[in-house]
């Protein structure tokens, strides 16, 4: 489900930043405002953002092979991860590059386009559209992420979720609402106070807020790809389910480890009693498997290592007193 709304929230993403691309590229033509040229090159940036997801997506239902055994799932994380370096370089180096190059032009006396057009309303017009639309691919991904949330808060969602697609959406559309609200702003009180530096901080305040939103994604998707474990109610169904299980004493230690955010890998040594025969410790690793799959069944990925439970068996040697 997760990946299927991951999906679904992208290509909202997609189309509405596609068409919001072409509309500010041609307001920025029509005006010169700097907060439209950063505003336009930060769609941009987004739907090249959302086409590497979807290629991540697609490259990560490659089946396993001898050299990748457990898949390509992770593939996933390395996009989203490249996605977050767009972000940073394409969409917010540049906007502050362009806010700085602004300001020199109106520090040097250059005439300002945006004052001197006839066409000084066509940035409202497109910004407050692209409000509208970017508020329905907002929409959308925050209605796919509550089918997986569950109880967590926005905040913990983002950095617990293991599918990378609805927190890395949810981030970009969340800063590109921000953005447009900066640059209408910008834009509206240079044209009210006739004073272009209102349109140069609103630039840079898009550039800052956009580099904000690249770290905190880098920061999330470089903790996934070197490797993140079951979150702890996960963890603790695990044990249950091992311990639970037909001839198996305790949980001894146990690793998980996400292959793909769908992929649990789960490997646990487990206590089993020394009179048990081979049939029937196979029986109890069997039982505690399916077991596991029940509890978790995103755990695909299941190793069990028996050993003699010395500290039960240490228990029965002792003589009763």
């Amino acid at each position: 489900m997760a990946t299927e709304g991951g999906t679904k929230a992208v290509m909202a993403a997609l189309l509405a930043n596609l068409g919001i691309a072409v509309t500010k590229f041609v307001a920025w033509a029509l005006t010169g405002a700097s907060s439209m040229l950063a505003e336009a090159i930060h769609s941009v940036a987004d739907s090249g953002n959302q086409v590497l997801l979807l290629v991540g997506g697609r490259r990560a239902r490659q089946k396993a092979t001898p050299e990748h055994p457990f898949g390509y799932g992770r593939v996933r994380y390395v996009f989203a991860f490249i996605v977050s370096i767009v972000l940073f370089s394409v969409g917010g180096l540049f906007a502050l590059y362009e806010a700085f190059h602004k300001y020199e032009e109106i520090r040097d006396g250059h005439p300002n386009e945006l004052l001197e057009s006839s066409w000084w309303w066509i940035p409202i017009v497109v910004l407050t559209a692209a409000i509208v639309m970017e508020s329905f691919s907002f929409r959308t991904a925050i209605r796919e992420s509550d089918k997986v949330r569950g109880r967590r808060s926005w905040v913990q969602f983002v950095r617990r979720a293991k599918s990378p697609e609805l927190p890395v959406i949810l981030l970009e559309d969340l800063g590109a609402l921000v953005g447009l609200v900066l640059a209408l702003a910008g834009v509206s009180l240079s044209l009210v106070t006739e004073n272009a530096y209102w349109d140069v901080a609103g630039t840079a305040s898009i550039g800052v807020l956009l580099v904000v939103i690249a770290v905190i994604l880098a920061i999330e998707m470089s903790s996934l790809l070197i490797g993140e474990g079951a979150v702890q109610e996960k963890a603790d169904a695990i044990a249950r389910a091992i311990a639970e299980s037909d001839g198996v004493s305790r949980v001894i230690h146990m690793r998980t480890l996400y292959t793909g955010p769908e992929e649990l890998l789960v490997a646990a040594k487990i206590g089993v009693s020394s009179t048990h025969t081979g049939d029937r410790i196979a029986a109890a690793i069997d039982d505690a498997e399916a077991r596991i799959r029940v509890a978790v069944p995103e755990a695909v990925h299941i190793y069990l290592e028996p050993d003699l439970d010395r500290a039960t068996a240490g228990r029965q040697a002792q003589p009763d007193r």
